[in-house]
């Protein structure tokens, strides 16, 4: 491989990587405050799991798009 594909291979390992790191975290913040959330108010765990089901599928869809866009 030449320089400039071996460099754009790596960039776009290294796009696909960081996207995962924040998704990851980004899940781990949204299941722990949905914890928080229905431990202080059982009642509204429904609202909260549905809730936070939406936010984490956004919070992956962010993988994905780094994997479609990275060459």
């Amino acid at each position: 491989m030449r320089e400039k594909e071996k460099t754009e291979t790596m960039t776009g390992n290294l796009c696909v990587g960081l996207a995962a790191l924040g998704a990851a975290i980004g899940v781990g913040l949204i299941g722990g405050r949905a914890s928080d959330a229905v431990g202080r108010n059982p009642s509204a765990s429904t609202k909260i799991m549905v809730q936070s089901i939406l936010s984490i599928a956004f919070a992956e869809a962010i993988v994905f798009y780094a994997l479609f866009l990275a060459k």
